[in-house]
């Protein structure tokens, strides 16, 4: 059998409770003491209060009730969990990039006589075609580079029958205009794919093609080789 206390000593404790609960941790926080004794009391009143009811434990408080009753259901704070940080995929982490999107995270690209000899020939070449144009211009050029065919540089590519026979291999080359360049942002754009493309970084897309034209003309030389790809404006062929 539990015997309960009188409704005066009810009182009495729960006034001491919250007398305790609200006063007593000031005062011993600045003491900085053991908590301790605290503790022991409060667990005390939570097992009578509990033992009332909520109900019954709010009329004998009065308007304190509410208090006594946050600290019948005092418990020991759980303690946080620690939140873990999920690195996000980067373009800039070595992987090959597909897309202008995935090209606006590439930092501000530069390099050395290489890459602006592509910069240059990608920018007066393709800079208003699609991402694949872009690219497929610039797997030429270097496919070029590869080959026994060609001179073994970029520059060399780009700058091949400059002033000489058969004639510029890029027509960029011989339309006698300076190369200046209008369009920052536009250069910007193909100085990035440069960068990734000397790097191994952009997508293969012509089949090894070594020749290109646009769709508005139609060199004899297209007839005698084998089509590879057309992207954008361009057509792209390899000898067959």
């Amino acid at each position: 059998m539990i015997l309960l206390p009188s409704l005066k000593s009810v009182k009495s404790t729960v006034f001491c409770a919250v007398v305790v609960a609200f006063c007593a941790p000031v005062a011993v926080s600045a003491e900085n003491a053991d908590f301790e004794p605290v503790n022991k009391i409060l667990s005390q009143e939570r097992r009578l209060l509990m033992a009332l009811g909520t109900n019954r434990a709010k009329k004998i408080a009065g308007v304190g009730g509410r208090s006594i009753v946050r600290i019948a259901s005092w418990s020991k704070p759980k303690s946080a969990k620690p939140k873990v940080k999920v690195a996000k995929a980067s373009a800039t982490s070595g992987a090959v990039v597909s897309s202008f999107k995935e090209l606006n995270s590439v930092p501000k690209a530069s390099g050395g006589a290489e890459w602006a000899c592509l910069t240059e020939a990608l920018y007066f070449e393709a800079r208003g075609e699609s991402f694949k144009g872009i690219s497929a211009v610039a797997e030429v050029i270097l496919n070029r580079k590869n080959s026994s065919r060609f001179p073994n540089s970029v520059c060399g590519v780009i700058s091949q029958g400059v002033g000489g026979r058969p004639g510029c291999q890029f027509s960029y080359k011989c339309d006698g205009k300076a190369e200046v360049y209008h369009e920052p942002k536009a250069y910007a754009r193909v100085a990035k794919m440069a960068r990734l493309k000397l790097d191994g970084r952009l997508p293969k897309i012509t089949g090894g093609a070594l020749f290109y034209h646009t769709t508005a003309v139609r060199p004899s030389w297209s007839r005698k080789f084998l089509r590879t790809a057309k992207v954008g404006v361009h057509l792209f062929y390899k000898p067959s």
